[in-house]
């Protein structure tokens, strides 16, 4: 029944915002939609649910960990903030917007989590901020930009979770579509910063000003350890970058010839995901280097073990919460009520599958709450209808994979994303002052973007390959 769909929908969407696990509660609401359409609950839950998460976590959990450890490596050994403090100095504060935005996209497109480039640029963001006298409450709508905007989901080859989830699903690679997602990244960017300066204008008009100070951040930054220097400490991030690209663009076939030596084990599947390979190899290329280069600050710190198991902790919750996601869609997948449902997402037909793609990414990626985990939910359940439809219409799968996870960053941050309660919490913000601001900039802006590029591409034919002869 799709009533039981659409209910079950609606009770995860608010057990997500009010802040509840989704690792406990996505299991019981796919287990009631699986009970309005009398599917026996234990297999359900077992042989749907389970089986799906498992496979997720099989699939992306390095990428998870080995994110998360990074991340945690280069906030604890004080290389993020040496890299922020670096580019917001260069700037100054009469480009204070400017400077935040370009700071967190630098770290989010060099592979540190989101979370942590919250972290690492609000201190920083807020006392230029406070320098120029600028409302403070503009502060969240720019870090948000540059984290969980164009450099999470539209710039070729950011290591992003975002970003590689559909290669599993659309056989593509982190590169995929560099034209469409270029151009969206730029334009998301340009629209993005053109918003913030129109909106701080309009504030600074009307007298507003830095107002409160944040007590809880001091500008003082030094701790008595030698700093990171700037060059050395972006490294790291630089390294992650060029050795996916040389894995995935120079040395195609390279997984092909690691396969070759399998022959004799007992492999758990016979076709193996390995896009995701270049990401794991490069994340540990830069962890190390992260750790060698910062050697002197985590010895000074004592804090090497602190990063290290915070990181692989962080993770777990992060993969968990997004392969029960995957779970749920596949139960909701597996009801007979979903055909409904499928066959109106599929009967959005302007000649491609992109429309259609993008307008369910978006829309469970709303109602879940997370780019990730809506993300997987529509393509656990549509990707194979879309790249056999886009197929058979001669559509490049590279444009597939950019358009999901171009909408996988659109409706996700709703007020109720954990990524928008996090970062105005550590801001010291309320939606009431600072959401408008975060919502334009990363969901009003990157779901336009997304419709005028299909637009257009569409109109244009562009993204086309040859059709195989039957």
């Amino acid at each position: 029944m799709v009533i039981g769909i659409i209910i079950s929908l609606a009770l995860l969407t608010y057990i997500a915002y009010k802040g509840y696990s989704v690792i406990l509660f996505a299991p019981v609401c796919a287990l009631l939609a699986a009970f309005t359409a009398d599917v026996p609950l234990l297999p359900g839950y077992t042989e749907l649910f389970m089986v799906k998460a498992v496979t997720y976590v099989k699939n992306f959990f390095p990428v998870f960990l080995l994110g998360a450890v990074f991340g945690k490596v280069m906030e604890e050994s004080g290389a993020a903030r040496s890299v922020s403090r670096y580019i917001s100095n260069k700037l100054g504060p009469e480009r204070a917007v400017l400077a935040v935005v370009l700071t967190a996209a630098v770290l989010t497109y060099g592979g540190i989590s989101l979370f942590v480039v919250a972290f690492a640029v609000y201190p920083f963001g807020s006392a230029l901020f406070l320098e120029a006298n600028l409302p403070r409450r503009l502060l969240p709508g720019a870090i948000a930009l540059g984290a969980f905007g164009f450099t999470m989901t539209a710039i070729p080859g950011t290591p992003q979770i975002q970003n590689i989830i559909p290669t599993v699903y659309f056989h593509t690679d982190a590169y995929a579509a560099p034209v469409f997602g270029l151009i969206g990244g730029l334009m998301i960017a340009v629209l993005g910063v053109l918003w913030l300066e129109y909106r701080k204008r309009k504030m600074l008009s009307k007298g507003e000003t830095y107002g409160e100070l944040d007590t809880r951040v001091s500008t003082n930054f030094d701790d008595g350890v030698p700093e990171l220097p700037p060059m050395l400490a972006i490294l790291p991030l630089l390294v992650v970058l060029v050795v996916n690209y040389i894995l995935t663009q120079v040395m195609k076939g390279w997984e092909q010839s690691m396969m070759e030596g399998t022959a004799g084990l007992p492999l758990a599947a016979k076709v193996i995901p390995v896009a995701n390979w270049a990401l794991i190899v490069a994340l540990i290329v830069g962890i190390v280097l992260a750790i060698i280069f910062a050697g002197k600050q985590f010895k000074a710190r004592g804090n090497l073990q602190t990063a290290l198991n915070a990181g692989a902790i962080g993770s777990l919750l992060a993969i968990m919460n997004t392969a029960s996601e995957a779970g749920y869609g596949n139960v909701i997948s597996s009801l007979p009520g979903f055909a409904a449902v499928r066959d109106f997402l599929l009967s959005i037909d302007p000649g491609t599958p992109l429309l259609s793609e993008a307008l369910t990414v978006n829309v469970l990626a709303g109602v879940s709450g997370s780019a990730s985990g809506g993300m997987s939910i529509a393509l656990e359940a549509m990707g194979t209808r879309y790249l056999e439809w886009g197929m058979r219409v001669g559509l490049d799968p590279e444009l597939l994979h950019r358009v999901a996870a171009m909408s996988s960053g659109g409706f996700d941050t709703m007020p109720h994303n954990g990524a928008v309660i996090t970062l105005l919490a550590i801001c010291g913000m309320t939606h009431k002052k600072s959401y408008p601001d975060i919502g334009m900039t990363t969901l009003v802006v990157p779901f336009v973007t997304t419709l005028v590029l299909i637009l257009v591409w569409t109109v244009l034919g562009l993204g086309h390959i040859p059709i195989p002869a039957a």
